[in-house]
């Protein structure tokens, strides 16, 4: 069983810094028998709540879960799908459009394994499967489409896969 509300509200959410920490999640699948991860991997983008471009899902992270709990948490609130999180893609500091302040963002990927038909922001959102290009072209955060090309450069070479090299915080797990 799913629970189909979505959490509201900032008292729970985590700081650091003063800065807001964010999970997100790339949604993705893959086409079987095809080599080429651009031509093979899916993603699913959602529409901003107000309806102007194309995101991954994100959200806060809460006090009372773990950030692969907090991804798997957007992604069926925003995007109504459940999935498998893999490891992260790393850590990302922007400042917020809607806010005009600091946020550390943190993004996994999530394989997708259910995609539901009703979801906690059905009503606010559209979703729709797109190409690699596709997302890239149309996402409206620069970090997003950087965790993007991090998981494309996973997914087509496994052991150049590191999340952590760079990492600027050694206080919060990667």
């Amino acid at each position: 069983m799913v629970a189909l509300v979505a959490r509201t509200g900032r008292e729970l959410q985590r700081y650091s810094n003063g800065r807001r920490l964010v999970v997100g999640c790339i949604p993705y699948r893959l086409k079987p028998n095809n080599d080429d991860i651009d031509e093979s991997m899916e993603v699913l983008v959602i529409s901003s709540q107000k309806g102007q471009g194309t995101m991954f899902p994100k959200g806060g992270w809460e006090v009372d879960e773990t950030m692969e709990a907090a991804a798997h948490r957007e992604a069926l609130e925003e995007a109504g799908v459940i999935g498998d999180v893999e490891d992260s893609l790393g850590q990302w500091s922007f400042v917020s459009k809607r806010y005009g302040t600091y946020y550390e963002g943190y993004v996994f990927p999530l394989r997708v394994t259910e995609i539901l038909d009703q979801w906690p922001e059905d009503d606010v959102r559209k979703r729709r499967w797109v190409t690699v290009a596709e997302a890239r072209e149309n996402c409206q955060h620069w970090w997003m489409k950087e965790a993007l090309d991090k998981l494309v450069d996973h997914l087509s070479n496994p052991t150049s896969y590191s999340p952590c090299k760079n990492r600027e915080r050694q206080d919060i797990p990667c």
